[in-house]
């Protein structure tokens, strides 16, 4: 697959400058406020009685901070992070080893816990709720069992697909937090923070632009900004105006409601092959010349989220919104009904 500017997961150039543009402590995270909110009350709890914070689970699209702030509490409490992920854990002698490791109180972060093998996740169980494991030594009838007890420690999960988290681990965790699309103002606010970080000096009107096409995703709106300040420096003179920001933007093909090429493509062909659906996801997928996955889960869930797409039980269907942003006039009478459609 082709870049994407507006894909929501981290790639190797986030990576490379991500870490200096995190906020370290609660003060200094912007938005989510009812997650922080909660949160404050929490830690302060947990310090005052000098235990572990009870353990998190923090869930929503992908590049909205659930790793940021898994740090921050991490360093609210004063204490150390391990960060790990679902698939990295592939046995159980793997968790056990990084469990072994940690010290009293210490955050144990693992993004995409969905994806945690089922023997892994038994092994969590008793860790999280005894802060103990079971270790199996040898085989067959000289086997045995030996109980291992662990520091006392929080386990931070994060996951875009709550709905996979097996029942008995979802209620292990004592807080569950949602995390929302940012607003504009919140976008704003954080490219602001990056361009000091940066050192870039950019106007408000360029601020604007960048956060309404950025998805309401600050991991998004920071690879513009990096972005947008490599054309200014290249083909203006090193300030970011509105004048570059669109230029930049509009090259890298996000338009005015941040969709790129393959999300333009996905509603034109419902539009023009299918008379604006319904139509199955294989047949747009066929049509298309794409991945059935890839469109599920790059580009389908913002256009739904921006009412530009409506799932319903007999296909997808292109929004009277999606017409006039392709600038395309809709049948007659086409929208009379669509709205007892939706899922």
């Amino acid at each position: 697959m082709d870049e994407r500017f507006t894909d929501t997961h981290l790639n190797m150039a986030d990576n490379e400058t991500e870490l200096t543009l995190r906020p370290q402590y609660l003060s200094e995270y912007i938005g989510q406020k009812d997650v922080t909110e909660n949160l404050k009350v929490y830690i302060e709890a947990a310090k005052a009685r000098k235990e572990p914070l009870d353990h998190v689970l923090f869930y929503g699209p992908p590049g909205l901070g659930k790793t940021t702030l898994a740090g921050i509490i991490a360093n609210e409490l004063g204490v150390d992070i391990r960060i790990t992920s679902g698939p990295a854990i592939g046995r159980a002698g793997d968790l056990a080893a990084i469990l072994t490791n940690l010290n009293e109180n210490d955050v144990l972060f693992i993004d995409e816990i969905h994806r945690l093998n089922r023997s892994v996740e038994e092994v969590l169980y008793s860790a999280m709720e005894d802060y103990a494991i079971d270790i199996i030594i040898g085989k067959g009838p000289s086997a045995r069992s030996i109980r291992l007890d662990l520091a006392k420690f929080t386990l931070i999960g994060a996951t875009t697909r709550a709905g996979s988290l097996s029942a008995p681990l979802r209620d292990r965790f004592g807080v569950l937090s949602k995390f929302e699309l940012y607003t504009e103002d919140e976008l704003k606010t954080i490219l602001k923070r990056t361009a000091s970080i940066l050192d870039v000096e950019i106007d408000s009107e360029s601020l604007s632009e960048m956060a309404k096409r950025s998805r309401g995703t600050p991991r998004v709106a920071n690879r513009f900004l990096k972005r947008v300040r490599d054309f200014a420096q290249v083909k203006g003179n090193g300030r970011i105006d509105i004048e570059i920001t669109r230029l930049a933007l509009d090259a890298m093909g996000v338009d005015a409601l941040g969709l790129e090429h393959l999300d333009r493509e996905v509603l034109r062909t419902i539009i023009t092959r299918f008379g604006g659906g319904p139509v199955g996801i294989d047949t747009i997928a066929a049509s298309i010349g794409e991945e059935r996955i890839t469109i599920e889960d790059a580009h389908e869930p913002y256009l739904i989220q921006a009412g530009l797409l409506h799932r319903t039980q007999k296909g997808r269907m292109v929004s009277e919104k999606a017409y006039r942003h392709l600038g395309i006039t809709p049948p007659e009478n086409a929208f009379q009904d669509q709205v007892s459609l939706d899922l």
